[in-house]
């Protein structure tokens, strides 16, 4: 039963009450695809998160997340949150780990009801730790994303497909995802037997490289005004307490663009970009299980990392005159 300001949503075995459902979160109009972007509100949002929940609760058990909150719709203000506020019921499951000077007990999402209740705090996007709370300091993935310096998504297609074909080299497999923004994340799924300092310099040295082979397109450089035009590999989110936005969470922005896993084959269709899928179409995407079987092939970083050391001192190598012809 509706009272007019709330109504249930049924999810799993719990009945959660879902609080103006008809609260407008990404207003329509504006200029997204060319037409004007869609309006969506709580509701859709709710629909959203329980259509994907079968492919996105595999991504998030057992991880700490940070909560990104519009109470007010992408009108009004954002909240990062990572502290899980008192009055979130007892049932959402919680981890306390470590932070500098103290701790931080974070929201841990293990079912279909707390996606529920999250979006009906208007958490729009959903970012995730690259470690769980059982072992916060043994990460196991590793994220570079891809960031261009605009909205030229054909140069972030030929950068995953380089630093793919990188990370096969290295033995390592891969899985890209439309980040809904502008980019791309590629995710190697690791084993949790290495610390976040040593999958951190791992990383570090995999895009030096990757720079390296292709400097003219490609830059690790920190400041914006240092890039120029080229496509800036972050590796920065692989580190202890860092986040990466989950796969087939919204992102907050007109039109409310997906971060969506995608196979290479759909990478490599120039009608793809970073915000291709909506929550009009995203379920529709998970339901095609892009990333399947990759949750199964985690590996350890020390085949990768000696592979690496020789591609390293080959880049390196002074060249010779046979080298030349």
């Amino acid at each position: 039963m509706t009272d007019g300001a709330t109504r249930p949503v049924r999810a799993g075995r719990r009945t959660v009450r879902l609080h103006r459902p008809d609260k407008v979160l990404f207003p329509g109009g504006g200029e997204e695809g060319g037409g004007g972007a869609k309006e969506y509100t709580k509701a859709d949002l709710v629909d959203h998160y329980r259509s994907v929940a079968p492919f996105l609760l595999p991504q998030l058990r057992g991880r700490p997340l940070m909560l990104e909150r519009y109470p007010d719709g992408l009108d009004g203000p954002r909240f990062m949150q990572k502290n899980t506020p008192d009055h979130y019921p007892d049932w959402i499951e919680r981890a306390t780990v470590a932070k500098e000077g103290g701790t931080v007990t974070h929201v841990v999402c293990d079912d279909t009801a707390t996606l529920v209740y999250l979006a009906d705090q208007a958490c729009v996007t959903l970012h995730r730790w690259l470690s769980r709370a059982a072992r916060p300091d043994r990460p196991d993935r590793l994220v570079l994303d891809l960031d261009p310096p605009g909205d030229d998504f054909a140069a972030v297609r030929q950068a995953a497909g380089w630093a793919g074909d990188l990370l096969d080299r290295l033995g390592l497999p891969s899985a890209p995802m439309t980040t809904g923004s502008r980019g791309v994340h590629l995710v190697v799924p690791l084993n949790g037997g290495h610390p976040f300092d040593e999958v951190r310099a791992f990383a570090h040295d995999l895009a030096e490289l990757l720079a390296a082979e292709h400097p003219d397109r490609l830059t690790t450089a920190v400041r914006k005004a240092d890039r120029g035009d080229r496509l800036f590999l972050d590796m920065g989110r692989n580190a202890y307490a860092q986040t990466a936005v989950a796969p087939y969470t919204v992102r907050a922005r007109p039109g409310a663009p997906v971060a969506v896993p995608v196979s290479w084959d759909q990478l490599a269709d120039p009608a793809v970009n970073a915000r291709r899928w909506t929550l009009a179409d995203a379920a529709d995407q998970a339901r095609s299980r892009p990333w399947a079987g990759l949750s199964g092939r985690g590996r350890a970083l020390g085949p990768a990392r000696r592979k690496l050391e020789a591609l390293r001192k080959e880049a390196v190598r002074p060249r010779t005159v046979s080298d030349r012809m």
